[in-house]
């Protein structure tokens, strides 16, 4: 049996001392705290309470950190397998120093803030925050976990904060569509947390506004989606193809089905699935067809277009387009949320194992039914006689038909 944490609400077994706490208690006692001190700052966070008067924080450990490139980095974490408790220890450490502002208009401290966000590396800094720090984790589903709010008092840059000559050309260029310059940079190579990042300082568009960061993580991921969409209703059908994989208790399961381009996306908890009847297990689902979405995903939110993303990255580089139907299966592993990242970079590990290929789009569904019963003891029917992408599919006339 399980149960939640009293304080920081993760789930652990019962009897059992968190070992999340425990590694925060670690971390309070080794780090000296003050009210100044010197250290790296790797990135920016805009919050979205009161907007739009928000609070605009500079995120920098307690002390100076040699691996400050990766405090900020979530396809580093990905590709170098980062567990739950590092991510805890790497992230906790970092101290929001906020201060307030409004979207619109220029604060005190906005510079600094935009500096650390568009700089290629974490900047030196000098932060002089009100009261001395009390370390605890702060999660949501949306952005990466943070370590404790301080009220900002004082900051100066101490390094030249370096900014590639493409970001400069990019956030100098105020004709510039902010949809065009997530484009631009994205296919340069700057991933989708950098162009976030940058975009919730309000660094891009022509009309430049700090934008919250859980609102700039999704519309990065969507923006980036909706460029890959218009090119991939060009391309040919795919055959039947699935995959499967995760990271860090996130599975998921993507089928790709010989047809136009529509996208399907289930989420349920296995800890749930396991405990009831199918049809009575709780889930989330979003969908949209060839002609895309009109509004928001209400259902799956952020997860949505976090998913979607490394999928279509997927038929654009085998220059082919699918109706997708995509399973996330949650498991007991995924303790404590971390942030939509979780979602975009385990579709991807997902999306770079063996592709499993077949004969029939029946012959897949068996399968996927199988490997649903195999991995999580759970019967996948009831979800597939929900889903609007395979009703659509079995529907649509085919050319090959005639």
């Amino acid at each position: 049996m399980q149960t939640r944490c009293s304080r920081c609400r993760s789930w652990i077994p019962e009897n059992v001392e968190c070992p999340i706490c425990r590694q925060l208690d670690a971390l309070t006692k080794s780090i000296p705290l003050s009210t100044d001190f010197s250290s790296v700052a790797p990135s920016a966070f805009v919050g979205h309470y009161g907007y739009p008067k928000v609070n605009v924080g500079i995120l920098a450990p307690a002390e100076r950190n040699d691996q400050a490139d990766s405090l900020d980095a979530p396809r580093v974490w990905a590709k170098n397998n980062f567990s739950l408790p590092d991510l805890v220890s790497i992230r906790s450490s970092l101290i929001n120093s906020r201060f307030s502002a409004d979207i619109k208009k220029p604060e005190r401290y906005l510079e600094s803030a935009q500096e650390v966000a568009i700089a290629k590396k974490p900047v030196d800094v000098e932060m002089h925050i009100k009261d001395k720090p009390k370390f605890h984790l702060r999660t949501d589903a949306y952005a990466a976990p943070q370590g404790p709010n301080a009220d900002l008092t004082a900051v100066e840059i101490t390094s030249n904060p370096g900014v590639d000559t493409k970001v400069e050309k990019t956030i100098s260029d105020t004709d510039l569509l902010a949809s065009d310059g997530l484009n631009y940079l994205f296919k340069q190579g700057y991933d989708e947390n950098f162009l976030s990042r940058i975009l919730s300082v309000g660094m891009l568009g022509k009309e430049r506004k700090l934008v919250p960061t859980r609102w700039s993580i999704t519309a990065v991921d969507d923006t980036l989606g909706k460029e890959y969409i218009e090119k991939i209703r060009l391309l040919d059908e795919s055959a039947p193809v699935m995959f499967y994989g995760g990271y860090l208790g996130n599975y998921y399961m993507v089928l790709l089905l010989p047809s136009s381009w529509n996208y399907e996306l289930f989420e349920f908890s296995v800890r749930e699935a396991q405990s009831k009847p199918s049809e009575d297990i709780p889930f989330s689902t979003d969908v949209e067809f060839f002609e895309g979405r009109k509004s928001y995903a209400t259902s799956t939110v952020g997860g949505y277009y976090a998913a979607r993303l490394p999928i279509l990255e997927y038929l654009l580089n085998h220059k082919c387009q699918a109706s997708v139907l995509v399973f996330r299966f949650i498991t007991e592993e995924y303790t404590l949320p971390l942030g939509v990242w979780v979602v975009r970079e385990a579709t991807r590990k997902a999306m770079q194992e063996k592709p499993m290929h077949f004969d029939t789009k029946e012959d897949m569904i068996f399968f996927a039914k199988k490997l649903a019963k195999l991995k999580f003891n759970y019967h996948l029917d009831f979800l597939l006689k929900q889903s609007k992408v395979l009703k659509a599919t079995s529907r649509q006339t085919r050319l090959t038909g005639f």
